[in-house]
């Protein structure tokens, strides 16, 4: 009976035990397309400062979760492109930084607020969480940003390469690493 008993109570007692969410790290990833084929060009940013935080759930982890980008450290995989990608698009317009800050989450729809060349825009994004991370993704249109004049640069720049289309919808997401701690 005790057995049972003890069983009982420590069952109840896991099942009931608090449990708190910390992110550790996060990733940014974009997808830019050229030619009319719309190939994609994608890639992530190296230095960015990500604030963590810790919540009682994934979706309240989120909201708040902030993070600042240094466009400087842009990495396509391509020292040559990275280097093209600096000079004629974001230095054009001096946009050296972009912000973005989780404005809400729940049952994977998020709204990000994101902040580049002195333009805030509210951008819907979906979410789900895989082997203790959580995988985002959007779509932003750079003429919302009034980045128009660095598009037609990078365009002008890579005329040959983008066979004269550089598109101005670019997929964004993001990855943060999440643990799980229950006591």
């Amino acid at each position: 009976m005790k057995e049972i008993l003890l069983s009982i109570l420590l069952l109840t007692t896991s099942t009931f035990a608090d449990c708190t969410y910390s992110s550790k790290n996060s990733k940014i990833t974009w997808n830019a397309f050229k030619t009319y084929e719309k190939i994609g060009v994608s890639g992530t940013f190296d230095k960015t400062v990500y604030i963590p935080k810790t919540a009682q759930s994934i979706d309240s982890l989120l909201t708040s979760s902030q993070i600042l980008i240094q466009t400087a450290s842009v990495n396509s995989g391509n020292a040559g492109r990275d280097a093209t990608l600096l000079s004629s698009f974001f230095k054009v317009q001096n946009a050296h930084t972009i912000e973005a800050k989780i404005i809400s989450a729940k049952a994977g729809k998020a709204v990000v607020e994101i902040f580049m060349n002195n333009v805030k825009k509210m951008i819907p994004m979906n979410y789900h969480v895989e082997n203790e991370k959580v995988v985002a993704n959007g779509t932003i249109d750079l003429g919302d940003f009034a980045m128009l004049p660095s598009l037609n640069a990078i365009n002008k720049a890579c005329y040959d390469l983008h066979a004269g289309k550089t598109w101005q919808d670019v997929e964004i997401g993001f990855e943060i690493a999440t643990a799980k701690n229950c006591y």
